[in-house]
């Protein structure tokens, strides 16, 4: 199966930016911005599970790496994203807000 995929990476100041730009140069991506991409990827079982797979074996990542994929959900047909590698850390705007109600984020 093939699937348009969007990816956000982060590999630190000391990544391994060569072998991802290798990647997503053979994968004929388009620069959607600072880190961001989009793509078309190819699997045949678990989009996220293989696209981690196929990102480990050729690019080094480290424990400060962070990827991120949005993608459609073939299951659900809604868009949804999800870290592959690392995770969601505090965001710069944190603390902005002059508003102390508690929202509580829910799908629609």
């Amino acid at each position: 199966m093939k699937s348009t995929i969007w990816i956000s990476y982060d590999l630190g100041i000391q990544g391994d930016y060569e072998n991802l730009y290798a990647w997503l140069d053979d994968k004929k991506a388009k620069e959607c911005g600072d880190s961001f991409a989009v793509l078309t990827f190819e699997f045949t079982d678990s989009l996220t599970k293989e696209l981690k797979k196929e990102l480990s074996e050729v690019v080094k990542l480290d424990k400060r790496a962070r990827v991120y994929v949005i993608y459609r959900d073939r299951e659900t047909n809604k868009n949804k994203g999800k870290f592959i590698v690392g995770g969601r850390k505090a965001a710069p705007w944190t603390g902005y807000s002059h508003s102390s109600s508690d929202i509580v984020d829910e799908e629609v």
